[in-house]
């Protein structure tokens, strides 16, 4: 049965160069709309669920646009709020053989989304039905009101009996100087309400603190994710390695842990056309995999094929369905579908 699934988080209008030049070469920029919350409900509303997006917009016509976009998206617009005049804003030069993408963010704290006072959500409307609700690192480091909003959700959704994910998406730029210190007692808060978690072995050591004396990634994230679902009494915690090759593919394997066991998808390898959202497609296909009961190898096999897809397609939302990524795991890829 379809379930029903929020996420809160901020929209945000990604203004792109186009090709692989530099911001300092363009004349011209593609917007759209995007966010962690609206990657991840959007691509759950493809897999047959409601998709709800919990946030603030503001009341014009660029709130507007991003509502209309929303709603292309097949997200649920019942808890968007109206108030406040911006959006945040980030702006995406693609990088290039040795030369990463880069991302700059803009007019971030001063959003709709990041200005809403306390008492400007009624949680318990928004948690009423829910099955399983979202939440983001990149969310966790905008503000304390926006923290504050965090728990309050997480706690309704417990309250009522749905499932709370946290992903934990650390971004240095946006914690600043000490930054792992900074983040470290937010990260606890938000793992203590979480049942399950997106991260892996480096989270653990640098924003928990927890320390291993091996030097090989597999064997960390053997010792240390164990300890993390112990330490938080977490249900699950799923995440992803991932390598650059020499010829400039990607190489991801996803893992997932749950019952004291682990399951490792195949490492999957593919050329990227557009990096930004895949953590997000990943992350939709194990929430998709919890809520529908699948065994824990298939769900992380499908969540890493969802993840791979997500490469091949431009922009930040995933728009694979669930045929689209069965049929990734079960046929090579090539030639044209007829």
């Amino acid at each position: 049965m379809p379930k029903k699934i929020a996420a809160f988080g901020e929209v945000m209008m990604r203004l792109q160069v186009p090709g692989h030049e530099l911001l300092t070469q363009a004349d011209t920029l593609k917007y759209s709309f995007s966010g962690t919350g609206v990657n991840v409900v959007s691509a759950l509303a493809r897999f047959g669920h409601a998709g709800y997006l919990v946030t603030t917009l503001p009341a014009n016509p660029l709130g507007d646009a991003a509502v209309a976009h929303l709603r292309r998206l097949g997200v649920s617009t019942d808890f968007i709020r109206r108030d406040g005049k911006y959006v945040g804003l980030y702006f995406l030069e693609n990088g290039f053989g040795p030369r990463a993408s880069r991302v700059t963010y803009a007019n971030r704290l001063e959003s709709s989304f990041n200005t809403a006072p306390a008492g400007a959500y009624d949680w318990e409307a928004v948690a009423e039905g829910l099955d399983a609700v979202h939440f983001c690192g990149i969310t966790l480091a905008m503000n304390d009101a926006v923290r504050g909003h965090m728990a309050e959700l997480a706690r309704a959704v417990k309250r009522k009996g749905g499932l709370v994910v946290f992903d934990c998406n650390y971004r240095p730029s946006l914690w600043g100087e000490d930054g792992y210190a900074k983040a470290k007692p937010h990260y606890i808060a938000m793992l203590n309400l979480a049942d399950v978690a997106l991260m892996n072995e480096k989270d653990a050591m640098h924003i928990l603190g927890m320390m291993t004396d091996r030097s090989i990634r597999r064997e960390q994230l053997v010792e240390l994710i164990p300890a993390v679902a112990d330490s938080y009494e977490l249900a699950a915690i799923a995440g992803t390695h991932r390598a650059i090759l020499g010829d400039g593919t990607h190489a991801l394997q996803g893992f997932l842990y749950k019952d004291r066991q682990f399951s490792f998808s195949q490492t999957l390898t593919f050329p990227v056309y557009d990096r930004i959202g895949a953590g997000d497609a990943y992350a939709s296909g194990i929430v998709h995999g919890e809520l529908t009961g699948m065994q824990p190898g298939r769900t992380v096999e499908f969540a890493a094929a969802a993840a791979m897809l997500a490469h091949t397609v431009q922009g930040d939302t995933p728009m694979s369905s669930e045929a689209d990524i069965v049929r990734a795991l079960t046929e090579a890829a090539g030639d044209i579908e007829r």
